[in-house]
């Protein structure tokens, strides 16, 4: 049977939303289709399993994380500075938080991936190219700090997003914006161009 993408990308953001609403339990072909506001017993039409549409679920929610190319080109603009890299991270963390109901569903997806292995690998590759995607722009854009740097950045501000979606309250928002600060600081050596301002 030919398969409308189009349906099947809606089908699959309708999965997204009903994971971070309803947990890993609740998702089924019919929450799927009334989310969707498609007709029952579509949603069994485009995927084969239940497995199936969590594992296109857990695909799906990285390719809407992913920057588009222009928002790419503007994180590579700017001085190499540890404030520009605080301010970078803090955009990210802002445009991760952005997709809420998106991140709580992965949060979903990576307990599922404990029991699935199908969903693990997905993740597990998804992921791993992500980290790695983070450390060759670093690297690439000569903004201070080793691939060590940005993996730390990258566990610690996974958290913090987190802590903003699930208890706003323990970090609030301008709190969160500190620490993103302190930390890059903490991590990352003062690059050349301020080294040469301070030795002025």
């Amino acid at each position: 049977m030919r398969q409308n993408l189009a349906r099947r990308a809606a089908l699959v953001d309708a999965a997204i939303e009903v994971l971070a609403r309803e947990g890993a339990r609740g998702l089924t072909f019919r929450a799927v289709d009334a989310e969707a506001e498609v007709p029952n017993g579509t949603a069994s039409n485009y995927f084969a399993s239940r497995d199936d549409l969590l594992t296109q679920a857990g695909g799906r929610i990285y390719e809407r994380l992913r920057p588009d190319d222009a928002t790419l080109q503007a994180m590579l603009t700017g001085p190499a500075t540890r404030a520009r890299t605080a301010e970078l991270v803090r955009d990210v963390v802002e445009r991760v938080s952005a997709f809420s109901t998106g991140y709580l569903a992965l949060l979903e997806l990576r307990l599922e991936a404990t029991r699935r292995p199908a969903l693990r690998a997905v993740l597990t590759e998804r992921v791993s190219e992500d980290v790695e995607a983070n450390v060759t722009g670093h690297l690439e854009s000569g903004l201070p700090g080793d691939a060590d740097a940005v993996r730390m950045i990258y566990l610690a501000t996974n958290w913090l997003v987190v802590e903003r979606l699930t208890l706003p309250d323990v970090f609030p928002e301008e709190q969160a914006a500190e620490l993103i600060t302190a930390l890059v600081e903490r991590l990352l050596p003062l690059g050349r161009e301020q080294r040469d301002d301070e030795n002025v």
